[in-house]
C-alpha cells in the first residue's frame, strides 16, 4: 500500500480546484482543533482519496489535505456538555459527528461534526468509500495467501532436493555394496542386522513417499476448489460444447451439398433438366464455400481438444475473420435464393426431385429451406461462445484482445444478418405452409405474399337455399366436422382440413381471393325463428361472414366461427386491413393508366423518402404487402409518419408497431398524432405529393367513357375487382365499393387528380332512374356500372362509397343521414361521378380533393383505432385515462356533421368494444383455483388421464396471461427480473415446481416396485400431454426424469418396461434442444390450437435476437428490422394464448399438482436418492 506521495505546490492548488468543481462529496462541516477545545467551520471537497478543506466556498487554495487511502471513518457519539456550562453550548447536542481515523503512526485522528443526520451519513459513507478499505483487506488476504503458497512452494523444493540427494546417496551405496560384495566370499550368507537395515529403509522409502504424496494432494486439492479453477472448467466446458455445435453443424453443411447441391447439379447437366445451372448457383450461392471454411475451422477444434487442458482459441477465430466475406455474400443473396426456389417449385419435376431428395434418411424430414437457413444463425451462435468465452477468460490472459477482436468484428456482420433474416423469414413461412398442403399451393409460391395470422375456426355449412344451418351451431359434430384451419395472407385467405400426420388438405372454395371479399362481422338472421336458434347457442356473436364475389364463377358465402369474440375480433381486423390493402394497391396499380395526367404511383415515385436513404430513415431491400420498401432503422418520427400516410398502410408494418412501440414512444404520443391527422389530414401527405394531387387535369373527357347517345341506355351497373378491366358484368352482383377502389370502367382508371365537379357545381353525367330504384339520393347507397363504355347512375339495394371495410354490418338500404349537409352529399357525388373540365373553377376541385383526403384520413384513423383495440385491449385496461382520452376523440368523431354513416357505425363499433365488458371464454382462473379450499388427494387416487388434462389445463392458465409486452428488452435475464417481466417468472416457477413435484412423488417411495410404478405412470401422462398438444408438460416430466437424482437409480431403471423406455426415448426426441428445437418446432407447426408450447424455446430466439442487436443505431434511429423479427414471434405465441383448452375443472387432481409444501428441493432429493439407493463402492 503507498505510505506517502511528493506534490508541489502546483499540483495541490490543481487538485483543490478539481475537488470544488468536481468532488465526490462537498459541503460546509465543522472540524475540532488541534488542542480540542474548540470546533472551526471549514468548507471540505472529497476528491479520489484526498480529501481539502477550505476556510470557505469562496477561497481559492486550500487550507490542507487529507489522504484517506486505508482510513476507517465512524460515527461518535455526541459528547456530554459540562456542569456549569452556558445554554449555547447545548446547541452542540442537535449535532452529529463522525471521525475518521489513519492508519499511519502518530497521526492523530480528525474529528468532524454536521448538523444534518443524512448529510453525516453520506459523509461517512463517502469517506468509507475514498479510504479503499475493502481492497486493502482485500489484498492483505491474497499477500498472505501468496506467501503461503511460497512456503508450500519452498518446502517442496527442498523436500524434492532432499529426495534427489537420498536418490544419489543411495546409488552411491548400491554401487559400493555391490563391489563389497564382489569382492566378498558370495557364500556368506547374510547377517540378520542387514536383512533388519532394508526392513527399515524400506519402510522409511515408504513413509517419506506417502507423506510426499499427500502433500501433493492438499496442494491440488486447494488448486481445485480455487476460483480460478472453476473458471477454466467453465471455460473448457464452452469450447467442449462449441466442438459438439461445430460437428452439428459442418454436418448440416455436408447434407446440404451433398444430398442437394451436387445432385441438382447433376440434374441440370441431364437431356430434360428440372432447373438450369444458373438456378442451381443462385439457391445454393457459396454454400460449398462455406462447407469447405468450417471443415477445415472443425478440424482446428479437434486439434486444440487433443492438447487439453491448454485451449488457446484465438488464432482459429483469426483464420475465420478474414474470410467472413463469404458469409457476408450469402447473407445479402439469401432472399433471392429463396425467391428462386419457390420460383422453381412451380415446375412439378423439379418439385417431384426435390420431395425424393428430402425424404432421404439424413434429412431427417427437414426441408431444403431449412438448410439453406442454417449458415444464418451460425454468426449468433459464435458470438455467444465467445460471450461466455470472455466471461471465464482472466483479463491478463493471453488470447483476451484476440477474443475481444473477434466478437466485435462477429457482431459487426450479425447486425446485417439479423435484418436479412427478417426480411426472409416470411418466404421461409409461406413455403413451410405450401409444403404442409398435399394438393400444393401455387398462391404462396407468390414471394409478395405476407404471412398474416393462422389458427383454428369452424366452418358453417350453407343449406341449399344459401341460408345458415343455424340449428347445428355449437354442437359437438359440427366443431368436429367444421373445424378448419386457417391461414390468412395479404392476398388470400387458406381454408385447410387436418388430415392424418399433420398434413393439410385445401376444402372446396378454400383458396379465398381478399380482392373479390366484402366482410361481414355481425350476419344477421335469416328470420326470427333462426335468430332465436341462435341466441341459444353459444357462439352467439362468435361467427362473421366472408362474401366472395369471383369474377369467372358464381358467388358465394363462407361463415366462420371463431372461439372466443376477442380471437373473432382479431381474424376480422385483420382480414378486413387486408382488404383495404389490397385496393388501395389497386388504386395505386391501375393509376398507371396513360389517360391520367397525375397518378397515385407518381404521388409515391415523387415522394424520394418512400425509397431513399436519410438520416433520420434506412430502408431495406425487401417490399411490403403495399409493395413499398420496409423500414430497416428509422426516427419515432419517420415511423409514426409512415403509421398516418394515407396513401397505404401494410398489415406487417402495423402489427409490428403496435407490438413495439412502447419501446420507443408511448401510446399517448401514437393517439395524439393521430388526433392530427383527423383533423388536419393535409398534412398527412408530404408536400411535393399534395402538389401533384391538386394539379389541375387537362383530360376533358370523362373518366367512364363518351356520353351516352340516347337516355334510354341500360341502367345496370357493377364496380369489378380492382387490378382488372372487366368487359362484362352480372346486373346480380352487390360489392362495397370503398375509397380504396379503382373504379374501372371503360378500359379506363380513376385519377384523383382529375376529380373535380361540373361548373353547376354537380357532376357531368348522363342518368336515369332505374324503375326499381329510390328516388332519393344517398351517397351510401350509389351503385355504379359499365355497360359499352357508356356511365350511368342508378340506386339499387346497397352501396357504400367510402366503406370502411373493417368488418362493418353490411345492412339493406338507409335512408340519407339527416346530419349530412346537402353539400358534402354533392361532392361525394361529384368524386364518384364526374370527369375532369377544363373550364372547373380551381377552388371548387380543390374543395372536392380535400373531401376525399378528409374522408382518407377518418378511415385511416378508425382503421389503427380499431386494431388497436381489438387486438392490444391490454394497453386501454391498463390505462384507463388512455381509454377516456379515445372515448372522448370518438365521441367528437362521431358529431362530425360530414362523416358517412359507414364511419359513424365503425366510431360506434369501437367505442362499444372499449366500454363493454369482456365477457372472456369463462375459464377460471389460477388464482381462483389457489383460493379455493379443496382437500388434496395422494397421487394414486387420480388416474393418469386425469392428471394429464389437469396439467394442461393449468399449465395454459399460466401460459395464457404473459403479456407480450414481457418479450421486449430480455427482462427476464436481467436483475430485477421478478419486477420487469413478473408472469414469465410465475412460468418459470410453475415449470420448476411441477417438475419438484414429479421428481419427489418419486422418490418418497423406498419399495422399487413403487417407484417404478409411479416412473411408468408419469410417462402415461407425458404420452396423453402429446396428444393434447402441452409440449411445455412433456418438457416439465421429461426434464425430471432426466434429473441426477432420478437418473442415477439404476435399479430401478432396469425394471423399468421396455414400451416405457420406448415412450420416454421418443418424447426426448420430440422437445429435446438439438437443432434449435428443431422437432418441437416441426410439431407446433403441424398441430392445431388449442396448445402450450415450451416457453424456453420463444425466450432462447428472443435472446438471439437481443443478442448484439441494439435497439437504436448509433444515430438514434429506431431499429425497427429488430422490432419486425420480435414481433413475429409474439404473433405465434398470441397465436396459442388466445384458443382454450375445454377441459373441466377437477379441484382435487389440480390442487395436488398445486401443492408445493411436501415438494422437496435440489439437495433435498439427491439426499433422498442416496438414502434409497447408495453409492457403491467400486
Amino acid at each position: 500500500m503507498q505510505k506517502g506521495m511528493r506534490l508541489n505546490d502546483g499540483h495541490i492548488t490543481y487538485l483543490a480546484l478539481l475537488a470544488k468543481k468536481d468532488g465526490t462529496r462537498r459541503g460546509c462541516l465543522s472540524k475540532k482543533s488541534s488542542d480540542n477545545t474548540k470546533w472551526h467551520s471549514k468548507w471540505f471537497a472529497l476528491l479520489q482519496n484526498m480529501l481539502f478543506y477550505f476556510e470557505n466556498d469562496s477561497s481559492s487554495r486550500p487550507s490542507g489535505l487529507y489522504l484517506l487511502e486505508g482510513c476507517v471513518c465512524d460515527r461518535a457519539p455526541s459528547p456530554k456538555p459540562a456542569a456549569g456550562q452556558g445554554a449555547g453550548r447545548v446547541l452542540d447536542l442537535i449535532c452529529y459527528y463522525f471521525t475518521v481515523t489513519f492508519n499511519h503512526d502518530n497521526q492523530k485522528a480528525l474529528e468532524l461534526r454536521t448538523e444534518d443526520v443524512k448529510d453525516c451519513d453520506e459523509w461517512v459513507a463517502a469517506i468509507t468509500q475514498a479510504s479503499y478499505r475493502n481492497l486493502a483487506t482485500e489484498h492483505e488476504t491474497l499477500m498472505q495467501k501468496y506467501l503461503h503458497l511460497l512456503q508450500i512452494v519452498e518446502t517442496e523444493k527442498t523436500v524434492a532436493k532432499q529426495l534427489r540427494q537420498q536418490i544419489e546417496d543411495g546409488e552411491i551405496e548400491i554401487e559400493r555394496l555391490k563391489s563389497e560384495k564382489i569382492q566378498s566370499n558370495p557364500e556368506v550368507p547374510p547377517s540378520d542386522d542387514d536383512t533388519e537395515i532394508k526392513k527399515i529403509k524400506k519402510v522409511q522409502s515408504f513413509l517419506r513417499g506417502w507423506i510426499c504424496r499427500r502433500k501433493w494432494k492438499t496442494i491440488i486439492q486447494d488448486y481445485i476448489r480455487s476460483p480460478h479453477a472453476e473458471s477454466m472448467r467453465k471455460r473448457n466446458q464452452v469450447v467442449f460444447s462449441m466442438l459438439e455445435a461445430e460437428a452439428e453443424y459442418v454436418q448440416q453443411l455436408h447434407i446440404l451439398v451433398n444430398n442437394f447441391l451436387r445432385p441438382l447439379r447433376m440434374a441440370a447437366s441431364s437431356k430434360k433438366p428440372p432447373i438450369t445451372h444458373d438456378d442451381v448457383s443462385s439457391i445454393f450461392l457459396n454454400s460449398e464455400t462455406i462447407m469447405f471454411l468450417h471443415q477445415i475451422f472443425y478440424q482446428g477444434l479437434k486439434a486444440r481438444i487433443a492438447s487439453w487442458p491448454t485451449l488457446v482459441l484465438a488464432d482459429l477465430f483469426d483464420i475465420l475473420l478474414p474470410m467472413l466475406n463469404i458469409y457476408q455474400e450469402f447473407v445479402r443473396n439469401h432472399q433471392y435464393s429463396l425467391q428462386i426456389l419457390a420460383h422453381c417449385k412451380q415446375n412439378r419435376d423439379f418439385d417431384k426431385l426435390l420431395k425424393q431428395y428430402e425424404a432421404k434418411p439424413d434429412c431427417e424430414e427437414r426441408t431444403l429451406e431449412t438448410f439453406l437457413t442454417y449458415p444464418m444463425f451460425q454468426i449468433p451462435r459464435y458470438i455467444l461462445t465467445l460471450h461466455e468465452l470472455l466471461a471465464h477468460t482472466p483479463h491478463e490472459h493471453v488470447e483476451r484482445n484476440s477474443l475481444d477482436y473477434a466478437k466485435s468484428k462477429l457482431e459487426e456482420l450479425s447486425r446485417i444478418m439479423h435484418d436479412e433474416v427478417s426480411e426472409t423469414e416470411n418466404i421461409r413461412k409461406n413455403l413451410a405452409i405450401e409444403r404442409m398442403i398435399v394438393e400444393g399451393c401455387e398462391v404462396l409460391l407468390d414471394t409478395s405474399q405476407t404471412f398474416v395470422r393462422q389458427g383454428s375456426l369452424i366452418q358453417v355449412p350453407m343449406s341449399e337455399k344459401g341460408k345458415i344451418t343455424r340449428g347445428r351451431l355449437g354442437s359437438l359434430s359440427l366443431k368436429k366436422e367444421g373445424e378448419r384451419q386457417c391461414f390468412l395472407f395479404s392476398k388470400h385467405l387458406i381454408i385447410c382440413t387436418r388430415g392424418s400426420g399433420g398434413k393439410l388438405h385445401i376444402t372446396k372454395n378454400g383458396v379465398v381471393s381478399l380482392i373479390d371479399c366484402t366482410l361481414m362481422e355481425e350476419p344477421e338472421g335469416t328470420d326470427d325463428e333462426s335468430k332465436g336458434e341462435r341466441s341459444g347457442q353459444d357462439t352467439e356473436h362468435l361467427d362473421f361472414k366472408v362474401m366472395v364475389e369471383p369474377k369467372d364463377v358464381q358467388p358465394y358465402t363462407v361463415i366462420l366461427v371463431a372461439s372466443s369474440r376477442q380471437e373473432k375480433s382479431a381474424w376480422t381486423s385483420d382480414i378486413s386491413q387486408c382488404i383495404d390493402n389490397i385496393r388501395c394497391n389497386g388504386l395505386m396499380m391501375n393509376a398507371f393508366e396513360e389517360n391520367s395526367k397525375v397518378t397515385v404511383p407518381q404521388m409515391i415515385k415523387s415522394d424520394t423518402s418512400l425509397y431513399c436513404d436519410d438520416v433520420d430513415i434506412r430502408f431495406s431491400k425487401m417490399m411490403n404487402s403495399c409493395k413499398v420498401l420496409q423500414i430497416r432503422y428509422a426516427s419515432v418520427e419517420r415511423l409514426l409518419e409512415r403509421l398516418t400516410d394515407l396513401r397505404f398502410l401494410s398489415i406487417d408494418f402495423l402489427n409490428t408497431f403496435l407490438h413495439s412501440y412502447r419501446v420507443f414512444t408511448s401510446a399517448d404520443v401514437v393517439l395524439d398524432k393521430l388526433i392530427t391527422i383527423y383533423k388536419k389530414p393535409i398534412s398527412a401527405i408530404p408536400a411535393r405529393s399534395l402538389e401533384l394531387f391538386f394539379a389541375s387535369s387537362q383530360n376533358n373527357k370523362l373518366l367512364y367513357g363518351d356520353p351516352p347517345m340516347s337516355p334510354r341506355a341500360s341502367r345496370k351497373f357493377s364496380s369489378p375487382p380492382p387490378l382488372s378491366i372487366t368487359k362484362t358484368s352480372s346486373p346480380n352482383r352487390r360489392r362495397k365499393l370503398s375509397l380504396n377502389i379503382p373504379i374501372i370502367t371503360g378500359g379506363k382508371a380513376l385519377d384523383l387528380a382529375a376529380l373535380s365537379c361540373s361548373p353547376n357545381g354537380y357532376a357531368s353525367m348522363h342518368s336515369t332512374m332505374s324503375p326499381f330504384s329510390k328516388t332519393t339520393l344517398d351517397i351510401n347507397k350509389l351503385y355504379v356500372s359499365k355497360f359499352k363504355n357508356l356511365c350511368f347512375v342508378s340506386f339499387p339495394t346497397e352501396f357504400s362509397l367510402f366503406s370502411f371495410n373493417n368488418g362493418m354490418v353490411v345492412s339493406s338500404c338507409r335512408e340519407l343521414d339527416n346530419n349530412r349537409s346537402a353539400l358534402s352529399a354533392a361532392s361525394a357525388f361529384a368524386i364518384a361521378t364526374a370527369g375532369a373540365n377544363e373550364g372547373t373553377p380551381t377552388k371548387e376541385k380543390n374543395g372536392d380533393k380535400e373531401f376525399v383526403i378528409r374522408r382518407a384520413a377518418t378511415n385511416r384513423v378508425l382503421n389503427v383505432l380499431r386494431h388497436w383495440v381489438s387486438k392490444h385491449s391490454q394497453d386501454f385496461e391498463l390505462n384507463t385515462e388512455l381509454k377516456m382520452r379515445v372515448i372522448g376523440f370518438l365521441e367528437e368523431v362521431m358529431h362530425d356533421p360530414e362523416l358517412l354513416t359507414q364511419e359513424r357505425k365503425a366510431a360506434a363499433n369501437i367505442i362499444r368494444t372499449l366500454t363493454q365488458e369482456d365477457p372472456g371464454d369463462n375459464q377460471v382462473t389460477l388464482e381462483e383455483i389457489t383460493q379455493m379450499d379443496c382437500k388434496t388427494e395422494p397421487f394414486e387416487s387420480h388416474s393418469a388421464l386425469e392428471i394429464a388434462e389437469q396439467l394442461t389445463l393449468l399449465d395454459h392458465l399460466v401460459f395464457k396471461v404473459i403479456p407480450y409486452e414481457e418479450f421486449f428488452g430480455q427482462g427476464w435475464m436481467k436483475n430485477d427480473k421478478n419486477e420487469r417481466t413478473p408472469y414469465i417468472m410465475k412460468t418459470t416457477k410453475h415449470f420448476n415446481d411441477i417438475s419438484n413435484r414429479i421428481a419427489t412423488e418419486i422418490l418418497q417411495w423406498d419399495d422399487v416396485n413403487m417407484r417404478v410404478a409411479v416412473i411408468e405412470k408419469w410417462v402415461a401422462v407425458a404420452d396423453i400431454c402429446r396428444c393434447l398438444h402441452n409440449y411445455n408438460a412433456m418438457l416439465e416430466i421429461t426434464s425430471s426424469l432426466n434429473r441426477s437424482s432420478i437418473f442415477r437409480l439404476k435399479k430401478t431403471w432396469l425394471k423399468v418396461s421396455k414400451q416405457t423406455k420406448t415412450v420416454i426415448d421418443k418424447l426426448q426426441k420430440l422437445v429435446s434442444s438439438e437443432g434449435r428445437f428443431k422437432n418441437l418446432r416441426e410439431a407446433l407447426k403441424n398441430c392445431d390450437p388449442p396448445c402450450v408450447p415450451y416457453l424456453g424455446m420463444y425466450l432462447t430466439d428472443l435472446a438471439f435476437i437481443e443478442e448484439g442487436t441494439p435497439n437504436y443505431t448509433e444515430d438514434n434511429l429506431v431499429n425497427f428490422s429488430k422490432m419486425r423479427m420480435i414481433s413475429h414471434i409474439i404473433r405465434e405465441i398470441r397465436q396459442f394464448q388466445q384458443t382454450a383448452y375445454k377441459i373441466d375443472y377437477q379441484p382435487k387432481v389440480a390442487k395436488y399438482l398445486l401443492d408445493s409444501s411436501s415438494a422437496l428441493d435440489e439437495e433435498s432429493l439427491y439426499e433422498a436418492s442416496l438414502r434409497i439407493e447408495p453409492k457403491t463402492s467400486s
